[in-house]
C-alpha cells in the first residue's frame, strides 16, 4: 500500500491515492463503529445502482482504521464551478438532478433520518424549551423512506474524465424525507458563504422536485439543530441561530 500521494485532508481523516484505489485513513482515536458504519452505508448504497465509488475493503494501517474504495479520476463539481464561473447555473442544474436521482432510490437497511435527528437535537446546546419544540416539530413531519445523502454539496460530486458524475462520502446517509436533505444542502451553501447560490439551489430544487419552498424551510431549524452538535464553534453558533427560530421567515 503506497501512501505517498495525499489527495485530501479532512477533519480526523486523510485520503490517499494508490493506483486505482482510494484509501481513507482515520485518526487513531476515531470510532471503529463509525468507520465500519460508513463502509456499510457505502456498500448498501452501491446496491441502489447509483454511480458511487465501490468499497474494496476495510483494513488497518499502522493501527488506524482505513476504508479502501475505487479511485475516481476527475474534478469535483466545486472545482469546476470555481474554474468555469460562467457555467455555474449549468453545474447547479446538474447538481440538483443528481440529488433528485439519489432521492428516487430506497435503501431500507440504512438508519432512519428522524431517529438520527432526534438523537442529535437531544445532544444540542439548545435550551429544553427549544429542544422540546424541535422534537415536537420533527415528530409532526411526514415520514418518508427516501435515500438521503446527508452532506450533499458540490465537493462531494466528482465528474470523471468521460463526464460521468460520481457521488462520494456516504458516511451520513440515512433513509427519510428528501426535503430534510435539501434543507441540509441549503445550509451547507450558507455555511460556505454562498448565500446567493443557496437561494438559487433552493428555487431550482423545489421547481424540479415539485416541492413547496415553505415545506423545505420548515425543516431548516430542525436540520440546523441536529447539525449543530458537530463542527467548529463558528459553525455551531450559526446553526444554533437558525435552530432557535420559532418560525422560519
Amino acid at each position: 500500500m503506497n501512501l505517498e500521494r495525499v489527495i485530501a485532508v479532512r477533519t480526523s481523516k486523510t485520503v490517499y491515492r494508490d493506483g486505482n484505489q482510494c484509501i481513507k485513513i482515520f485518526d487513531a482515536d476515531y470510532s471503529k463503529a463509525d468507520v465500519l458504519n460508513e463502509a456499510l452505508n457505502q456498500a448498501r448504497v452501491e446496491e441502489t445502482g447509483l454511480n458511487i465509488p465501490k468499497v474494496i475493503g476495510v483494513s488497518t494501517v499502522e493501527g488506524k482504521w482505513a476504508i479502501i474504495s475505487d479511485f475516481i479520476k476527475g474534478k469535483t463539481l466545486a472545482q469546476l464551478m470555481e474554474e468555469n464561473p460562467e457555467k455555474k447555473s449549468e453545474y447547479l442544474e446538474k447538481f440538483v438532478d443528481l440529488q433528485i436521482e439519489v432521492h428516487s432510490k430506497n435503501c431500507p437497511m440504512l438508519n432512519k433520518l428522524k431517529d438520527k435527528m432526534n438523537r442529535k437535537i437531544s445532544q444540542s446546546e439548545l435550551d429544553a424549551t427549544t429542544r422540546y419544540d424541535l422534537h415536537t416539530r420533527l415528530e409532526g413531519m411526514p415520514k418518508h423512506n427516501k435515500l438521503c445523502h446527508g452532506d450533499f454539496n458540490p465537493s462531494n460530486i466528482i465528474i470523471s474524465d468521460d463526464a460521468t458524475a460520481y457521488i462520494l462520502d456516504w458516511s451520513h446517509a440515512t433513509q427519510g424525507n428528501a426535503s430534510a436533505d435539501a434543507a441540509r444542502t441549503y445550509l451547507l451553501f450558507w455555511l460556505s458563504g454562498e448565500i446567493e447560490m443557496a437561494e438559487q439551489y433552493l428555487a431550482l430544487f423545489c421547481k424540479k422536485s415539485d416541492t413547496a419552498k415553505q415545506y423545505v424551510q420548515k425543516w431548516m431549524p430542525i436540520v440546523a439543530a441536529s447539525q449543530s452538535v458537530k463542527g467548529n464553534e463558528k459553525e455551531r453558533e450559526f446553526l444554533l441561530s437558525w435552530a432557535d427560530v420559532v418560525d422560519y421567515e
